[in-house]
């Protein structure tokens, strides 16, 4: 198989969606799929929400034309997934349907990659490690979607995640991750070159749905010849870090505030960087660069000698930890009471 599969499915993604998103966007004014400003978003005028089409048709068409037929079962149940969750996510556009269904229909999808194939082995007994499989493809999914708030946000950090899992899968030699990456990977860059800030489109939930579901399921589908278990858990943590984070300190928050975790509000990373006087786009590079630097400490461990990886990886999530206690202080001193 030749390692630099991934190449032509990285082009291809990229030009796709280059070429599709204003498509999406004709599409989206057409059907009224648009996001309304309100006193919790950060735009001020209707913006087309169905970015995520041509996310999705740039990343399967990549991976249909160009993919390893080796790997045909497991690619054809994540697609099948992808296209539920895409789906869905339309629906949710235009009609709003609510947490609970999205959250049965990302249990669904879950389930169709189990039963191909794709799971966690943590435990290797399938009673902890399918109901785990679920719970971090369930949460995965909602954080990049709920990382859906800015201009730029989601296509960068899934771009940014997408490369260091294309980067490691390539120095182990796995051709299923590096083309799934690959494919993330430029079908979000060319998304972005429209939904950059200031945005004239935005993704929605069919967009960010699809690509929260594929990045959890390369966070499980690494593979790590070298490096034991009690090191390389880290590495899927450290480079999806940014929306794994978000999504903690979102609940937590709502949770604390006696609100419903499901409920959209001004409480996010993004957010509390803004209460700080950063512009848009100072906070959309300052969340990049984070996500830059834990996706290089995942590539670190996952090459690294066990000592130091192990070392770097539990400094990694001791940062975190602080970085989250400092988000937390900020939200009760600039945020509460405006």
């Amino acid at each position: 198989m030749d390692s630099m599969q991934f190449v032509p499915i990285l082009v291809f993604g990229f030009a796709a969606s280059l070429g599709l998103t204003p498509l999406s966007r004709q599409i989206a004014m057409r059907l009224g799929v648009v996001d309304k400003p309100s006193q919790r978003k950060i735009h001020l005028d209707n913006k087309p929400l169905m970015g995520g089409l041509a996310i999705y048709v740039a990343f399967t068409l990549s991976l249909l034309l160009f993919s390893p037929p080796a790997h045909l079962v497991q690619f054809g149940a994540l697609l099948a997934g992808a296209a539920f969750l895409a789906l869905v996510g339309l629906l949710d556009d235009r009609y709003n349907l609510g947490i609970r269904i999205r959250l049965v229909v990302q249990v669904v999808a879950a389930l169709t990659v189990i039963a191909a194939g794709i799971h966690i082995s943590l435990f290797k007994t399938s009673w902890l490690d399918y109901p785990l499989t679920v719970l971090w493809i369930v949460t995965l999914t909602n954080a990049v979607n709920f990382l859906d708030n800015m201009d730029g946000l989601t296509a960068g950090l899934s771009a940014i995640a997408a490369a260091f899992f294309m980067a490691i899968a390539y120095t182990e030699g796995l051709t299923l991750v590096s083309s799934l990456a690959a494919a993330v990977l430029g079908s979000a860059v060319g998304f972005l070159v429209y939904n950059f800030n200031p945005a004239s489109t935005f993704m929605g939930d069919m967009g960010a749905l699809v690509l929260g579901f594929v990045l959890a399921i390369l966070g499980i589908k690494l593979e790590f010849g070298e490096q034991p278990l009690g090191v390389t858990w880290m590495v899927p943590l450290l480079v999806l870090a940014l929306p794994l984070f978000d999504i903690c300190l979102v609940v937590v928050t709502r949770i604390a505030e006696g609100r419903s975790p499901g409920e959209a509000g001004k409480d996010h990373t993004s957010h509390r960087l803004m209460s700080l006087g950063l512009s848009q786009r100072q906070t959309l590079l300052v969340l990049y660069g984070a996500c830059v630097f834990f996706g290089a400490l995942g590539y670190i461990v996952s090459v690294a000698p066990t000592g130091i990886a192990f070392r770097v990886g539990v400094a990694g999530l001791v940062l975190l930890a602080v970085l989250y206690a400092v988000m937390m202080a900020i939200r009760r001193k600039y945020q509460l009471g405006h």
